[in-house]
């Protein structure tokens, strides 16, 4: 159940590719990832196979955290083509995968699956029958919206920040004052505390700015990185200038959220953080799970602010050796290419 709950409390930035505890004060210090003077343009619609090969292969990977991962680059960059794929893993072993499989029918209104979908309204575990609750409004059937919004008051924390997520997902603001009670409840844990306002962000409540700027000065740089995401996603003048401060942050790892979330917005300021990672020893002083988080980041953050001179470096990080960062540079790539006409 823990598994499930880092997976699809922080869904939306592919988080479950990452591991931000123990982000630390980073010092800047002059070359890691050896750049080069001239890099040559990239032939988008070769990396876009090669991105695509590996969104396949991480679909059928042996390890339930890459298909789960694979799962969440199809749903982010809206690719139809491969929901077939995405379809058979409704039924895999795995918990966190099916959630995801589901949520993905939904949020790409896959019809197609509808006869599947209704079947897991009966799962034995309630995570998947309110992903399948999701998913039918999605399609549809909006009747099914109460089965979600009821499931915020669970007793079980991982059902009610699942719950919470859904609730902001579906960007129904009936919805707000059920996340507004788990959000002030006594018993909500702080994943669902967490997870409630980045929802209350999502359906672009604007109450929700003080609670997202206090987790913008945190002391911990993963309540950063919560107020980073909601910010992106409240996604108003306030919020933006909230995140070009976050550029700014001692951290690296939050300078790149923020950079990604003001490339969603259209914005390019972050742009020179991202380069930052290319043209200086940033990850010098990082244990391998530290070197894989900032390039996660790295390519979440050039997929959305989507210049050429940062399309450049996608080669490169398609061909790292960690699948997480591959899949992350494949969302990159095909949203990329998506953006190019």
């Amino acid at each position: 159940m823990n598994h499930i709950t880092r997976l699809v409390v922080v869904v939306a930035c592919l988080v479950a590719m990452l591991s931000l505890a123990g982000c630390q004060e980073e010092q800047r210090s002059p070359v890691f990832l050896a750049d080069t003077p001239a890099l040559p343009a990239v032939n988008m619609d070769a990396l876009e196979t090669e991105a695509l090969r590996a969104v396949v292969e991480g679909l059928a990977d042996p390890d339930p955290r890459v298909r789960a991962n694979a799962i969440e680059v199809v749903a982010l960059t809206r690719y139809v083509l491969l929901m077939p794929k995405v379809q058979r893993l409704l039924q895999d072993p795995a918990l966190p995968v099916r959630f995801l499989a589901v949520l993905a029918v939904g949020d790409l209104e896959y019809a197609l699956a509808q006869n599947d979908v209704v079947r897991l309204l009966e799962d034995g575990d309630v995570n998947i029958r309110i992903a399948a609750a999701y998913a039918m409004t999605k399609l549809g059937h909006p009747e099914y919206f109460k089965v979600f919004r009821d499931a915020v008051a669970s007793e079980d924390q991982t059902v009610r920040a699942n719950a919470a997520m859904l609730l902001g997902k579906s960007g129904r603001t009936e919805g707000l004052r059920f996340l507004y009670w788990a959000l002030r409840a006594e018993d909500s844990a702080d994943r669902v505390v967490l997870q409630a306002a980045e929802s209350i962000a999502m359906i672009r409540d604007r109450r929700i700015y003080p609670k997202l700027w206090t987790r913008l000065i945190s002391a911990y740089a993963d309540d950063r990185m919560v107020g980073v995401r909601g910010m992106g996603a409240l996604a108003t003048e306030e919020a933006r200038n909230a995140l070009v401060t976050m550029l700014k942050d001692p951290v690296l790892e939050v300078r790149l959220a923020a950079a990604a979330q003001l490339g969603k917005l259209d914005e390019p300021e972050g742009a020179a953080e991202v380069l930052h990672v290319f043209k200086t020893n940033a990850l010098a002083e990082r244990d391998a799970q530290g070197q894989q988080r900032v390039k996660i980041l790295t390519a979440l953050a050039i997929g959305e602010i989507g210049t050429e001179p940062l399309k450049k470096y996608l080669p490169r990080l398609l061909a790292d050796p960690s699948k997480p960062v591959r899949l992350a540079a494949a969302k990159a790539i095909l949203q990329c290419a998506e953006n190019k006409g």
